[in-house]
């Protein structure tokens, strides 16, 4: 509500400011008469005209903001079928790919991020690894696991599955105590 009633506020703001810089710039072009400013002066005149036309500029940038569309929404990937469109927000997609990888033994900390592009979503995951397996065998089966698994759960082509192997955990390691 906040947003629509600041919008409305900008609209109101840009055109009346807008209306008030095209009648000053009117009077002091001579156009219309003017009896508020003395045109003895010239610095002042030219250095008024240029306010005046710098507020109407601006009038021009805040209007617009007024009246375009919001672009804020969540990002997400859309797909229409035979009942109707359908919206997967990229976060969902991005937790579906370490709900996958999770999955993979061996696989410590993971973070995920998509991109969207022609062919279906890139996907570059990142990983600690425990170093017990195989790190191209461990990469391997993370790639599949997640390109299997969106495929399936979401219906949408992925096009590439990239690993980085950030490090390799270490195990903690226990001292005992001789008391």
């Amino acid at each position: 509500m906040a947003k629509i009633l600041d919008r409305l506020l900008l609209f109101i703001y840009s055109l009346s400011i807008a209306i008030l810089s095209v009648a000053a710039i009117l009077k002091l072009s001579g156009v219309l008469p003017s009896n508020w400013i003395d045109d003895s002066d010239y610095r002042v005149f030219i250095s008024t005209i240029v306010v005046l036309v710098i507020l109407f500029l601006l009038s021009i940038r805040f209007f617009y903001i007024s009246i375009r569309k919001d672009r804020n929404s969540i990002p997400s990937i859309d797909q229409r079928t035979e009942f109707g469109d359908i919206q997967i927000s990229v976060e969902t997609i991005e937790n579906l790919c370490l709900k996958a990888a999770s999955k993979v033994r061996g696989v410590r900390d993971l973070k995920a991020r998509i991109k969207v592009n022609q062919a279906g979503i890139t996907i570059e995951i990142r990983a600690v690894v425990d170093g017990e397996f195989s790190i191209p065998v461990l990469s391997s089966d993370i790639q599949k696991q997640v390109h299997d698994y969106l495929q399936e759960t979401t219906g949408i082509p992925v096009s590439d599955v990239s690993v980085f192997i950030a490090n390799v955990a270490q195990s903690p390691s226990f001292k005992s105590r001789v008391e």
